[in-house]
């Protein structure tokens, strides 16, 4: 788990003209929330904060006016739709020691069993809940030889020490699908194919 080191500072303007001047300064707008605290809005450093965001579920060490330092973890991240870069993000104040719940990456290794079977990521991410200064970078899920029809269920997945899942344990994250037929040729409805086979 990175923990990486940032300086914000706190902002009073609000508003969409505001938000533009921060991002015109290469800066991003954003919101502290959380332990039953007023929402802190803060203006950061918009490379730093683009570079942290690359690691999923990152621990942000804010210090916030060179006074005060808190923990978060980012919640929300707004993006550009067209050109990507960061519009707004929601950071949520975590203390160490603490659970909180995220989302982890899920990484399928392995061949599957020969046929052209599909293999399908019907989670990208699992749930969990996790020491907020231990969270895992994502969890490795092996498929090596899965017959079309097999599933991997949440339960089923090797979770590190000290995680535990955060969605029910029969939740399905991984299946394989059967390779497609081949297409009926053109003219034919698919009952007139299945009644000459």
């Amino acid at each position: 788990m990175s923990e990486v080191k940032i300086s914000a500072e706190t902002r009073n303007e609000f508003g969409k003209g505001a938000a533009r001047r921060i991002r015109r300064d290469s800066k991003v707008p954003g919101v502290l929330y959380g332990h039953g605290s007023d929402p802190l809005h803060l203006t950061l450093p918009g490379h730093e904060l683009l570079l942290a965001l690359r690691t999923p579920n990152v621990l942000i060490s804010l210090d916030i006016d060179g006074k005060t330092n808190e923990l978060a973890i980012p919640k929300s991240v707004q993006r550009d739709p067209i050109k990507g870069y960061l519009e707004h993000v929601d950071l949520q104040l975590v203390k160490r020691g603490e659970k909180v719940t995220v989302e982890i990456p899920v990484n399928a290794e392995g061949e599957l069993a020969a046929g052209g079977n599909l293999l399908e990521h019907v989670l990208n991410a699992l749930p969990v809940e996790a020491e907020a200064t231990h969270i895992p970078e994502g969890v490795t899920v092996s498929v090596e030889g899965l017959e079309a029809g097999a599933s991997v269920l949440a339960k089923d997945i090797t979770l590190p020490s000290g995680v535990t899942l955060a969605v029910d344990g029969e939740t399905v994250v991984l299946q394989i699908l059967a390779a497609q037929a081949e297409e009926a040729p053109e003219g034919e409805t698919e009952g007139e194919a299945a009644a000459e086979a």
